[in-house]
């Protein structure tokens, strides 16, 4: 019998449970939108008895307009020797108006004794009240068996016998559930094998965490098994280590095991989806993150990247462009003339360079490097090192000298407090024409931009519109303490472009400087028409 396979997000109940991972009820409704769009077929809104803004998400969530998803509410079976109608948490999920119910319940004879602390009799009617309660509402309810695994191979007839109790009252299919993370491969298909055998062709869904880092191996087989439904979170977000990332398994489904569970065009969507759930939670998205990271299909090897510039197939498993990626050449003290070449190409950078300029750039990339640079993130830097090699190229600006002093401020109304204030004194030239002037900020770096930014304005009134999205400072040497080298990596934007640059010191202020000038000079050459390199 051949189901349709169901993709089922629960990253806004199960990935909210992860360290650091925080989304508001506005999030929260983004994020549902987003997930509809890339074709998910159920979403696991929250837990509506746990907590009010859980409660408040499904209120407003009645209000999307969903295409190809179903929202669902997730919640425990009834209490103990409790009335299925009168169970708080059962007029909770009542409550949410969803069209889906998942419960969670106990398959784990150990979890029944020791957490539930009740008989496995009375959990078993538990279950069936809870499901039948819901059936009877008209409801499509699905059964999360918790610790399914581990509590099959501690006593695998009360584990099958809870599947068996969950369909008998109507569920319309029974999850099993690696609760812990803990179960391989092979013990996933056997437990699955020996299901089939005793119970026939259930529909089953299979919900995985990642603690032996094999969520989606997991997922994968268990769906090559048979599972009509695989339980994920974007990113692979979840408690501890995580639940299975359901865009790594989306992306495999499709292109590796050619099941249409979604859309070409909805694919082409999936990097676009991982980073936006990130910026929502603000968090960090994993640049090595199978199909969606940055790094996915980044290459830095010299023989690399000879090679895909012959075919793009030599060191990518599949197009980026499938999954809304794309591939990035990385230039580093590994890199080849080949890498020099392709980035310039990738960037759109027309600048023309024989074999010897090329072989001199990749020389001076790798003595930069040794001095703490790196190109990988920071494009314009790079781009900015190649037309700095020409010999007809002419600065936008020049720093003469600058100056900064700090100093703490005391402020008196009542309270003893004080703030940290900085002052940048810089010197730069335009066009042979020496400015002098000063700025103040909150910290060095701060008033240094000030300053600059006070300085070129006078020049060119446009650089107004560029502001510092992200700094990041890197120690390079731990064990040189405050000696050590420091790298430092800014983003900047004018409103429409995005750029990275680089700079490094063993001197903050300096590589901060550094980075800062890139910046600056990068967007006066790049989209302002200052300096020449014709």
């Amino acid at each position: 019998m051949t189901r349709l396979l169901q993709l089922y997000d629960t990253t806004l109940r199960d990935g909210m449970q992860m360290e650091g991972m925080t989304l508001s009820v506005e999030d929260k409704l983004q994020v549902a939108r987003r997930l509809d769009e890339l074709g998910v077929h159920f979403i696991e809104g929250g837990f509506p008895g746990s907590n009010p803004r859980d409660a408040e998400f499904f209120v407003r969530a009645r209000q999307l307009d969903l295409k190809s998803a179903q929202l669902v509410a997730f919640g425990g079976t009834r209490r103990a020797d409790a009335d299925v109608k009168h169970d708080p948490n059962i007029r909770a999920l009542v409550d949410a108006h969803t069209p889906v119910i998942t419960f969670v319940g106990k398959s784990s004879e150990f979890q029944v004794r020791e957490i539930l602390e009740t008989s496995n009799e009375e959990n078993l009617a538990m279950i069936a009240d809870s499901i039948r309660y819901m059936k009877s509402l008209g409801k499509t309810v699905y059964f999360d068996a918790e610790h399914f695994f581990d509590g099959f191979y501690d006593n695998k007839d009360y584990s099958i016998q809870c599947l068996a109790t969950a369909l008998r009252a109507g569920a319309d299919g029974v999850v099993l559930c690696d609760t812990n993370g803990g179960m391989i491969t092979p013990q996933v298909l056997d437990a699955i094998d020996v299901i089939r055998s005793r119970m026939g062709d259930i529909p089953f869904g299979i919900h995985v965490h990642n603690d032996c880092g094999l969520a989606v191996a997991n997922s994968i087989a268990a769906v090559e098994a048979g599972a009509m439904q695989v339980q994920g979170c974007v990113n692979g977000y979840g408690e501890r280590c995580g639940n299975a990332d359901l865009l790594t398994v989306i992306a495999n489904l499709k292109l590796k095991m050619k099941r249409d569970v979604i859309s070409d065009a909805q694919l082409a969507r999936l990097t676009e989806t991982s980073h936006f759930v990130a910026e929502l939670a603000n968090l960090n998205p994993n640049p090595q993150a199978p199909y969606v990271g940055v790094s996915a299909f980044a290459h830095k090897a010299g023989y690399h990247v000879a090679a895909i510039v012959k075919n793009e197939n030599a060191y990518q498993h599949v197009a980026p462009a499938t999954v809304g990626n794309d591939k990035r050449v990385l230039v580093s003290d590994l890199s080849g003339q080949r890498n020099i070449l392709a980035k310039l190409h990738e960037q759109g950078v027309d600048i023309p360079l024989s074999r010897d300029e090329t072989r001199a750039l990749l020389d001076k990339v790798k003595i930069m490097e040794a001095k703490g640079y790196q190109y990988d993130g920071a494009e314009a830097s790079f781009e900015l090192l190649v037309r700095r090699s020409q010999p007809e190229y002419v600065p936008p600006f020049e720093l003469d000298d600058f100056m900064i002093v700090e100093r703490r401020r005391h402020k008196r109304n009542g309270h003893d407090e004080s703030d940290m204030m900085g002052e940048a004194i810089i010197k730069l030239s335009v066009d042979g024409e020496m400015v002098h002037t000063a700025g103040e900020g909150n910290g060095p770096v701060n008033a240094l931009d000030a300053a600059v930014r006070k300085a070129l304005a006078s020049f060119y009134p446009s650089i107004v519109a560029v502001k510092l999205t992200d700094y990041k400072v890197r120690i390079l040497d731990g064990a040189g303490g405050t000696a050590a080298s420091v790298r430092v990596l800014i983003e900047s934007t004018d409103g429409v472009n995005i750029w990275r640059t680089v700079g490094s010191s063993t001197d903050v202020i300096e590589a901060s400087w550094l980075a800062l000038a890139d910046s600056y000079e990068y967007w006066l050459v790049k989209w302002a028409g200052a300096g020449s390199d014709d």
